[in-house]
């Protein structure tokens, strides 16, 4: 059976983060991520000292950072914070690379279809600065699936001079978005670097977060598409709802152990 990298998203066991590290390594994941854009683990307070204290923390507990999550939750698309977030999004690949990973995750904002539409112009120049600074510093930012189709993301990435723009591939995303979570493997598949494991329903036009393997997410065949372009990195659990995280998060772990 195939070893695949399990990681978790910290902040889905809502507990203080070192907790959360130290749930993660009782789980037996192989990598963790976590927001980096407030509080303690801001760039901007995150002390060198600080940043070899959390190196030296996972180490001893047998984990790696499979990405930092640099999200500011406004994307990229304003042209009134663009360039704001911008600048902020490299400290964060400083940071990253300081704590030994050289992939970031974030929402780039919702790519509109008309390229004649001025947040195009804007998130294609913001995001196309961004991709020069990570590209020169050897690090990738890889842009969330959801709330456009695949085709249309893939559309707007090939138009960044630079390839550290990527995708942070999550199918659940995708499924609440009402589009094609298989089919998208392949047309991203190029782009595609870090994964969240998430799973989703959509019924009767309304989205729905579940635990991992009960939602509409087919496992087994995702799982066969992200082989088949040859994709060997982190399949990151992500539980943002539901009455008992830690249970949920660990339910999922043994879900992805238990498939080929």
């Amino acid at each position: 059976m195939k070893k695949r990298k399990v990681g978790v998203f910290v902040e889905s066991f809502r507990l203080p983060t070192r907790d959360g590290i130290k749930k993660a390594a009782e789980l037996g994941v192989d990598g963790i991520q976590f927001f980096c854009t407030s509080g303690d683990m801001a760039p901007e307070n995150m002390t060198r000292t600080a940043r070899n204290e959390l190196k030296n923390f996972l180490a001893s507990h047998n984990l790696v950072i499979s990405a930092l999550c640099a999200d500011y939750g406004h994307g990229f698309m304003n042209p009134a914070d663009a360039e704001e977030y911008v600048e902020k999004s490299k400290r964060c690949v400083d940071m990253a690379l300081d704590l030994d990973t050289n992939t970031l995750t974030t929402h780039i904002g919702v790519v509109p279809e008309n390229e004649n539409d001025p947040a195009w112009k804007t998130g294609l120049e913001a995001l196309s600065d961004l991709s020069a600074y990570a590209e020169s510093k050897d690090a990738l930012f890889a842009c969330e699936t959801g709330p456009e189709a695949p085709a249309l993301m893939k559309k707007f990435l090939d138009r960044i001079p630079t390839r550290a723009i990527c995708v942070n591939y999550d199918p659940a995303n995708l499924v609440m978005g009402g589009y094609d979570h298989l089919g998208g493997v392949e047309i991203l598949g190029e782009y595609i670097v870090h994964t969240h494991a998430k799973d989703a329903v959509r019924v009767n036009g309304q989205a729905k977060e579940v635990p991992l393997g009960e939602g509409a997410v087919d496992f087994p065949k995702y799982l066969a598409k992200l082989d088949a372009i040859g994709f060997d990195g982190f399949l990151a659990i992500e539980r943002e709802v539901g009455a008992d995280p830690v249970s949920d998060v660990a339910q999922a772990v043994k879900f992805l152990r238990g498939l080929k």
